[in-house]
């Protein structure tokens, strides 16, 4: 039972950080019809990321580490092992590159504004870094769920 209560905790957590992650693309899409509303797209963003992405991968680590714990995995399976390493990645990849990023689109969206080449490159960077990220969360959620052999591993 507890097992399964932490599962679910790990699931919802996965459903609500990359439901949030894919929802940025959405914001900014919006936004870009608007160039007043792209300060406010961009804050949103960064609320979302803040405030329910973020925290929910720390619950997913949290929750994955004791899953693997109570069902004695070992870390040596080469799915697990390649799993956190992405997330690591991930991790690093948000910490020092997303969210300064994100924070500097937003100072250059309010001055000089969206059509200076200084948020143009910003904002080209932070799509890059976006993709990057949803590609290497959804690599993980697959090694999740179908915990394949990894013979490269």
């Amino acid at each position: 039972m507890e097992y399964l209560l932490i599962k679910s905790i790990h699931v919802l957590a996965a459903i609500v950080a990359l439901g949030a992650n894919l929802t940025y693309g959405v914001w900014l899409s919006l936004a870009s019809r608007d160039e007043k509303a792209l300060p406010f797209a961009l804050r949103g963003i960064k609320v979302l990321d803040d405030r329910l992405a973020t925290p929910s991968y720390v619950v997913l680590l949290v929750t994955g580490l004791l899953m693997v714990y109570l069902i004695k995995l070992p870390f040596t399976l080469p799915w697990l092992l390649t799993a956190l390493a992405l997330y690591a990645v991930t991790a690093l990849v948000g910490i020092l590159a997303y969210a300064p990023t994100l924070r500097t689109q937003i100072r250059l969206a309010e001055d000089p504004g969206p059509s200076s080449l200084e948020y143009q490159k910003a904002a080209m960077r932070g799509q890059r870094l976006g993709i990057l990220t949803i590609v290497i969360v959804v690599a993980i959620v697959f090694l999740m769920v179908v915990k394949p052999p990894l013979w490269f591993a």
